[in-house]
C-alpha cells in the first residue's frame, strides 16, 4: 500500500506551533494549491490543505516561514475524526509532513532554507542573491 502526497503552493498564514503535553512541538499550517485546470468561467480554482509537521521539522517551519511563502511539501495524508463543540463526530483530513523544501526568498533577505528527513532540519544560507536575479519572472 501507498500513502504518498508531494504539494507545492503558498502558505496562507503563519505556521502555528504548539508542544504535546509530552513535549513533542507541532506545526501547522495551510497550503494553497492552485489546481492545474481552469473551470467554465475561465477561472483558476485553489484547494487550501492543511499540513502538520512534528518535532524538529514543525519547529523549523514555525520559525522560518511566514505568510505568502512558497513551499513544496511531501508526507502522507492522514484522516483522523473528533467530537466536536456540539457533540458531533466529525472528520478532518490534513498532510503530516516528512519533508519540507522552501522554494523562495523570505522578504526580509533571511536565508532560504530546506528541511525534511523523518524530522531532521538543514538549514542553507544560499547566500546573497545574484546581480540580476530580480528579474527573473518566476
Amino acid at each position: 500500500m501507498l500513502n504518498r502526497v508531494v504539494l507545492v503552493g503558498r502558505l496562507v498564514g503563519d505556521p502555528a506551533l504548539r508542544y504535546t503535553p509530552a513535549g513533542v512541538a507541532v506545526a501547522s499550517f495551510t497550503l494553497a494549491v492552485d489546481r492545474p485546470f481552469k473551470n467554465q468561467q475561465g477561472e483558476r480554482e485553489t484547494d487550501f490543505i492543511d499540513i502538520v509537521a512534528w518535532r524538529k521539522l514543525g519547529e523549523l517551519c514555525a520559525n522560518h516561514l511566514g505568510k505568502g511563502r512558497l513551499v513544496a511539501v511531501e508526507g502522507r495524508l492522514q484522516i483522523r475524526s473528533y467530537d466536536a463543540q456540539d457533540g458531533t463526530r466529525r472528520k478532518a483530513a490534513e498532510v503530516v509532513a516528512d519533508n519540507v523544501q522552501f522554494l523562495d526568498w523570505p522578504r526580509e533577505g533571511a536565508p532560504r532554507a530546506a528541511v525534511g528527513g523523518a524530522g531532521e532540519g538543514v538549514i542553507d544560507d544560499l547566500g546573497p542573491q545574484a546581480e540580476g536575479e530580480d528579474d527573473i519572472p518566476f
